[in-house]
């Protein structure tokens, strides 16, 4: 929309709500807006860093891992944690806090949930233990930097110190790691770190991610560079192109309806050599990352297309990649999209069963009174979950701790037997040795609504135009171990897509994160997952504008709300890629340009009144300092969208002096 300057003219919203109504002083003018392509190849990589270090913080289960700069192929992830649970392997540790009764940090991982299990009860429940807390950032509607979480005893606590805590701790595991490597103190300043999260969070859960590691000490607010967040997905499509044929089971040749993990040797698809590099592999933490580009890769030609299925604990989400030669960088095909719909579902339905058997009532109570009992009933379901499979036939017993069956005596003065008797849940038993026994069918009821949730998504993905002729489709994450996934996907696709799983694929997003981190300029284009704009004041033009929105100002007629779109929803913007704006102050002597940054799903917006557009941030300019003798001050605003965050800069164009600008989600 290029207008006269002096037909668009920002209007003041810090001064009313609504501009239609009582309008104070019309504040900013923004000039012609025009989008610029910058040549994208010379965005600037910042510092030199001497290694790149991922973090994957998964709702269930974190790690890290890195790489040095000198070396990039050799991928090393993190030291084997100590603990860890009979049948999951522990390259990562589980997301579990636990905090001192004063709130303090005490400990990460296994060894906050071993220590929390082992203290007294009426211990316990003054101790602070937080796991899954992740997925509060992506279902927090008003997401703020004063958002909280609620422990396993029920006290609150503040959401930003949890995670603040959890980087530290990541921070702290790692440069001792890379100290005792290079046999020195390792410098803070020396390393990259990279943060993964869902393509599907919306900026305040991406910035709320940032704000906690520049509280964590992670990296400094006078060097933002130093941190990259990196979209999930992504960080798997660039690791999957890097894949050996020895390094992932191709599941179009898999006749086996019973599924494997990835971590099991698919004997029939591997020679006794791939066995051997597999399980040598296994046991090094060291990854060899191809520099060319992997053999599946090789049979990409220009523009082939291909999906990645991130099935987490918290999130699934899709990404729909096209691939441009030579270099291989990609382009995304259309916007990220997925939902809720991870693992955890799976834990919320046994959650649900154990209600139906036993009373809401009794659970609730369990869970505050037990919070540590609770968490080993969950351990114990963890283990048998992962044992589900289309064509088992044998029941998957599950052990209900001591103080589950004690506690339910005195709760309802009958027997956890008696409950499962008298309920009308036919198919789970009582086991004689104090377990809870289910039927297979029982199991895989559970899995259904998480993994219709995930199909369906797939499906609706698949009947968008910009997403035919998908080539391979990529199952990544820790849930697409689940061989009842496995085959629901198979059984969707019926052979339109290969299906590719790679190895360890519950570190894939980790490795895939590391290689995202030596070069982030890999991902050329990407789709705007939002519309974003500002409001604005038009020329009034009767018979195109509706006659509420007229605003008379010194004789002149204009048209308020208006929305100026800088993106639309779903629009490919290349990377480096600025949209220019022009703001004014609207006295000489203002220090501060506030204006409000509003969003919607819908690709094109009229007024910033329509439903279904929010205002969701502020973009700020700080114009103190930068008086001139100029008579009309110009700030030039260039904001870039072709990132995984969003970002401004601002020049005031009569000095040619840059003006600090921030743009913030997080409504502080």
């Amino acid at each position: 929309m290029t207008t006269n300057k002096e037909d668009n003219i920002i209007s003041d919203e810090m001064a009313n709500p609504s501009p239609a109504k009582s309008i104070g002083d019309p504040g900013i003018t923004p000039l012609s807006p025009t989008h610029i392509q910058n040549d994208t190849d010379q965005v600037p990589s910042g510092m030199a860093f001497v290694v790149v270090v991922a973090i994957d913080f998964g709702t269930t289960s974190s790690g890290y891992a890195y790489a040095f700069t000198k070396e990039p192929e050799c991928i090393h992830t993190m030291r084997r944690w100590e603990g860890g649970d009979p049948g999951v392997s522990n390259q990562k540790t589980p997301t579990t806090i636990l905090l001192t009764p004063d709130r303090k940090f005490h400990s990460f991982g296994y060894a906050a949930r071993d220590f929390y299990h082992d203290l007294d009860p009426s211990e316990s429940k003054h101790w602070l233990y937080l796991e899954k807390f992740k997925m509060k950032l992506h279902t927090t509607a008003n997401l703020s930097i004063n958002t909280d979480l609620q422990a396993a005893n029920g006290k609150r606590v503040k959401a930003l110190d949890i995670f603040a805590y959890a980087l530290a701790f990541f921070k702290e595991q790692a440069l001792k790691e890379l100290s005792d490597q290079t046999g020195g103190e390792f410098d803070n300043n020396d390393v990259r770190w990279v943060i993964t999260v869902p393509a599907i969070w919306k900026m305040p859960a991406k910035q709320f991610m940032r704000e906690a590691a520049y509280k964590s000490g992670l990296v400094s607010r006078d060097n933002p560079e130093q941190l990259i967040i990196a979209l999930e997905p992504e960080a798997a499509s660039i690791y999957c192109r890097k894949l050996r044929l020895h390094q992932m089971v191709d599941l179009s040749n898999q006749t086996t309806q019973n599924g494997f993990s990835p971590t099991d040797n698919v004997g029939s698809t591997m020679t006794q050599a791939n066995k051997e590099h597999v399980r040598r592999n296994r046991q090094s933490r060291t990854f060899l990352v191809e520099n060319v580009i992997g053999e599946l890769w090789s049979e990409l030609e220009e523009g082939d297309r291909y999906v990645v299925v991130d099935c987490g604990g918290g999130t699934v989400d899709l990404t729909v990649h096209q691939i441009r030669l030579p270099e291989g960088h990609l382009k995304e095909l259309y916007k990220a999209s997925g939902g809720p719909y991870g693992s955890l579902g799976i834990d919320y339905e046994f959650e649900k069963l154990l209600c139906q058997i036993f009373g809401q009532d009794f659970i609730d109570q369990f869970k505050i009174k037990r919070p540590a009992a609770w968490v080993d009933l969950m351990i114990a379901f963890e283990s048998r979950k992962r044992a589900a499979a289309p064509g088992r036939a044998n029941p998957l017993n599950i052990n209900l701790p001591f103080s589950f069956i004690d506690y339910y005596k005195k709760f309802r003065g009958h027997s956890v037997e008696h409950a499962l008797r008298k309920s009308n849940v036919d198919f789970v038993k009582w086991s004689s040795q104090g377990m809870l026994r289910m039927s297979p069918d029982a199991m895989n009821s559970l899995f259904k609504p998480t993994i219709d949730h995930i199909i369906q998504h797939i499906n609706e993905l698949f009947e968008k135009p910009e997403v035919s002729d998908i080539k391979f489709l990529f199952l990544v994450g820790g849930f697409a171990e689940s061989a009842l996934l496995q085959q629901a996907v198979q059984n969707m696709l019926h052979g339109r897509s290969r299906i590719i799983i790679p190895h360890d694929v519950g570190l894939t997003i980790l490795k895939g994160a590391v290689l995202f981190g030596l070069d982030p300029s890999i991902i050329k284009i990407r789709r705007s997952p939002l519309t974003y704009g500002v409001g604005v004041l038009n020329r009034f033009v009767e018979g195109k504008h509706p006659p509420e929105k007229l605003l008379v100002k010194d004789g002149t007629r204009w048209c308020t709300d208006v929305f100026d779109t800088f993106i639309a929803a779903d629009q490919s913007v290349a990377l480096g890629e600025m949209v220019k704006r022009s703001y004014t102050p609207a006295k000489p002597s203002q220090q501060v340009i506030v204006i409000h940054v509003y969003c919607a799903e819908k690709e094109n917006v009229g007024f910033i009144s329509e439903s279904g557009v929010k205002k969701c941030g502020t973009l700020r300019l700080d114009v103190s300092g930068t008086e001139s003798a100029a008579p009309r001050r110009e700030i030039q605003t260039l904001m870039q969208f072709g990132d995984t965050e969003i970002r401004a800069l601002a020049v005031d164009v009569s000095t040619g002096r840059t003006v600090k600008a921030s743009i913030d989600f997080l409504g502080h």
